[in-house]
């Protein structure tokens, strides 16, 4: 379910100290009820090689597209990539974090991980058309039980970016993220039942 940004901004998250240039295009609460150290179980299914991560046939296909877009436009090449002029936020890291997990990159799309906490994953992807961000916040609800909640912020690059990354947000909204948050939550509560 999508929730307001304030869910994301109003927690203090130490992603905060190091995106004020990003812009927050949406939070989502996730349906992954556990305890206080289900973090890690919950990246590891992010991370994993999707062999227990199954979106479906609709994503899948609008990921398909953009990434042979990508391909044909020279979008996604690693000149596109982390560079000196397009810094990965680890550049932007206070030592503590530097120098703690930082977490699994992602199989399954082309993110890189950034950091990891007890309570935080960061995970970015930058191409031509933007610098992406998703941010999975371990959540405490009380008596013991928590969630996992996303947030998706973005930068987009240049003037590319700048036409490219509104003219995506409806289709992202409407079917990409609902599709991935229910994926998420069925894959959650399979392996819970396993």
């Amino acid at each position: 379910m999508r929730i307001p940004n304030t869910a994301f901004t109003d927690r203090p998250w130490r992603i905060h100290e190091y995106i004020a240039d990003f812009d927050i295009e949406d939070v989502w609460d996730l349906d992954t009820p556990g305890g206080p150290d289900d973090l890690d179980r919950l990246v590891r299914q992010f991370s994993g090689d999707g062999t227990d991560f199954h979106p479906s046939a609709a994503y899948r296909l609008l990921f398909a597209i953009r990434w042979k877009l990508g391909k044909v436009m020279g979008w996604d090449t690693a000149e596109q990539g982390v560079s000196s002029r397009k810094p990965s936020l680890r550049a932007r890291l206070a030592e503590d974090l530097l120098n703690g997990t930082r977490g699994p990159d992602l199989r399954t799309v082309p993110m890189k991980s950034v950091y990891q906490t007890k309570d935080e994953w960061v995970t970015e992807v930058v191409n031509q058309t933007v610098h992406a961000v998703m941010h999975i916040g371990w959540v405490d609800d009380g008596n013991g039980r928590h969630h996992a909640q996303m947030a998706v912020l973005a930068k987009p690059n240049g003037t590319l970016g700048k036409v490219y990354m509104p003219a995506i947000l409806p289709i992202r909204r409407v079917f990409v993220t609902p599709n991935l948050v229910k994926t998420i939550g069925r894959t959650w509560h399979a392996g819970k039942a396993a």
